[in-house]
């Protein structure tokens, strides 16, 4: 019902309601002399903006460079570089858009990275947008792997179908993510070495405090059993790379139940829209895009690559690359 309706119920709002309301707003809050005229330039001023967030701002994207630095990381990585990309969104990209996530697949491996993480919202509704899809998403490749947690829209949430097929769907999500070679982490972890030391990539599922996002996010599951499968010298705590899609899962779920030194998450594509510094994702969100940090403890929130509506103002698409540095 979602993809159904979201993209005409947009449409009629930012081309049709939205400049209605600034153009009543103006002819009736301002001087009649100059206040119907105001109303008008405004009003086609809000359609040109719309305008070009559906076929500029859209096909935007950025590649953003971090650097995130610890105690806890190993010597052997330091400088070890990770590219994150989130909520993709590829149902979106087809068409005469499909030419959008091979530019993302070339922008990622230009990065040269030694691991690439992907944060969840694949797909927008259906597991079958993902076909045609799968000789790019095979391309993605790096050193020490991919590696992905599903989204929202990986769950079949969305799908007005009964539960036994949305369950079927949702294996079927899960099964192509696998064909593309990527390493799937459904509440589980992988360990990664380099010579004596290693550092822990974990995935976490979904865990959203809206109730109706999926709720299968299982910390002590996810983590269990890091300590005996790697080695730490000198009691150094292991260091734990997190992914998590949603970001309220952060405060709510992995600090109070974990020590996961960086947290990697997305969902919340930063709102879409920001003008002057402002987003409507502060209404639902308290943190929905970059660094937030609690002590030692830190989380990057990715805007996204995609989305369900094609269309972005002042927050374009973004591959995310993060390197990691030995604090002295």
């Amino acid at each position: 019902m979602i993809a159904r309706y979201a993209i005409p119920f947009f449409l009629i709002v930012t081309f049709l309601v939205t400049p209605l309301v600034v153009y009543l707003l103006c002819r009736y809050l301002l001087p009649r002399r100059w206040g119907r005229k105001t109303g008008v330039v405004l009003a086609l001023l809000a359609i040109l903006f719309c305008l070009y967030g559906l076929f500029v701002g859209y096909q935007q994207l950025e590649v953003r460079h971090i650097e995130y630095a610890s105690e806890d990381i190993p010597a052997a990585f330091d400088g070890y570089r990770i590219v994150q990309f989130s909520d993709a969104h590829i149902g979106t990209m087809t068409g005469s858009r499909k030419w959008m996530l091979e530019r993302a697949v070339d922008s990622m491996l230009a990065q040269h990275p030694d691991m690439i993480v992907f944060t969840g919202d694949l797909q927008n509704v259906y597991p079958e947008e993902l076909v045609e899809h799968l000789p790019q998403l095979r391309r993605l490749k790096a050193p020490d792997g991919l590696y992905s947690v599903l989204g929202n829209h990986d769950y079949a949430i969305y799908q007005p179908d009964d539960s036994l097929t949305k369950e079927a769907n949702c294996k079927k999500t899960q099964e192509l993510e696998r064909q593309a070679g990527w390493t799937l982490l459904m509440n589980e972890h992988r360990v990664i070495h380099r010579d004596s030391d290693s550092i822990v990539i974990a995935g976490m599922e979904n865990w959203g405090t809206i109730k109706r996002m999926p709720r299968r996010g299982d910390v002590k599951k996810t983590l269990e059993g890091i300590r005996s499968q790697q080695p730490i010298a000198n009691n150094q705590s292991p260091f734990i790379i997190l992914l998590q899609h949603d970001p309220t899962a952060w405060r709510e779920k992995i600090l109070p139940e974990c020590q996961a030194q960086l947290t990697l998450s997305g969902h919340t594509h930063g709102g879409q829209v920001r003008l002057l510094g402002l987003s409507p994702a502060s209404l639902s969100y308290k943190e929905y895009g970059g660094w937030v940090h609690e002590g030692a403890r830190s989380m990057f929130i990715s805007t996204g690559l995609g989305a369900l509506i094609p269309f972005r103002l002042g927050i374009p698409g973004e591959i995310v690359v993060i390197t990691l540095h030995r604090k002295k």
